[in-house]
């Protein structure tokens, strides 16, 4: 009788502890649902309204789908004659910097994670303290100019060689590796070069994809430093720098608001509403801006946990 009163209590509190584990489990779900609908939906709007013709979206109120579908609003922007030459700049210029750029961190960082280079404390903690104080505009702008750099294409290449905080993932990771790799290679002959090609750099690959699409992402969205050091040269224009002045002529060509009122009325009325607006131009800016990088952050998503728990590590 005692055992059967046991297995009934026991089965009365497993009924419990599974409903509560499934009322968690819904709540979980329903809170990580609407955190996908909010992160999403400003996007899918976005894409609606490039979609949508510009006068109706003054008028507001789109949603999910474009009210009165357009293509006005991208082919006004890929009709202009810089938009190609630009996207060429901005491509080459996102592979060459991103190549050259992890490389370059990945060298310098597995030469000051090695143990037996005397200065490796001195210069990590010069490397740490330019992350923290920068110069500012002039020094840089200057620093530019003694170098001859202001209007070639070598201006978004070299100040980007070395990234402080990519370094410090990277030479973290390398610290994590056993020493015994290294010395086995060097025991059998192996120069330093050949060891980071063909040891350090196949182990250290996650770390590698994530500095990769840092680095992407922000060669692919500058246009600062066009601005800065290659304005004038509309051959190096990138191609954010672009849709920025075509995002700028949009607006200064706009009207005033109750103009915006008067148009939105008169297309409500049959006029025809096929004239873009900065509203509609930014909308599609944005689509063009950001569709490439989304192809490319789902082959590098997983690697972001592994170094984002590096880059936490306290040695």
């Amino acid at each position: 009788m005692m055992n059967q009163n046991k297995k009934n209590e026991y089965s009365t509190a497993k009924t419990k502890t599974t409903a509560s584990s499934i009322l968690f489990d819904v709540i979980i779900y329903i809170v990580l649902a609407l955190v996908v609908i909010c992160t999403v939906y400003p996007f899918w709007n976005t894409i609606a309204i490039s979609f949508n013709e510009g006068l109706d979206s003054l008028r507001g109120g789109i949603k999910f789908f474009p009210r009165k579908f357009t293509l006005k609003n991208y082919q006004e922007l890929f009709v202009t004659p810089r938009i190609f030459q630009a996207g060429i700049i901005s491509v080459t210029r996102t592979i060459l910097q991103t190549v050259l750029s992890v490389f370059s961190v990945a060298m310098l960082a597995y030469a000051l994670s090695r143990k037996e280079f005397v200065i490796k404390k001195p210069l990590t903690t010069i490397l740490v303290i330019s992350m923290y104080v920068n110069a500012g505009l002039i020094p840089g702008y200057m620093l530019m100019k003694n170098l001859h750099l202001l209007g070639r294409y070598a201006v978004y290449i070299v100040p980007a060689l070395v990234d402080v905080f990519n370094f410090i993932l990277v030479r973290t990771y390398i610290n994590g590796l056993p020493d015994s790799f290294v010395e086995s290679a060097r025991i059998d002959g192996a120069n330093e070069f050949r060891i980071f090609i063909q040891i350090i750099m196949p182990l250290i690959v996650p770390s590698i994809a994530m500095i990769s699409l840092f680095t992407a992402v922000n060669a692919w969205n500058s246009w600062f430093d066009t601005y800065l050091y290659a304005s004038n040269k509309p051959k190096l224009h990138s191609l954010q720098y672009v849709l920025m002045s075509i995002l700028q002529q949009s607006q200064n060509q706009s009207t005033s608001a109750t103009d915006a009122n008067s148009m939105a009325i008169a297309a409500g009325a049959g006029a025809s509403s096929a004239k873009s607006t900065p509203i509609s131009i930014r909308s599609a800016i944005t689509v063009v801006a950001t569709l490439p990088i989304l192809f490319v952050y789902p082959f590098v998503q997983k690697y972001f946990v592994v170094g984002m728990t590096i880059g936490g590590v306290k040695e």
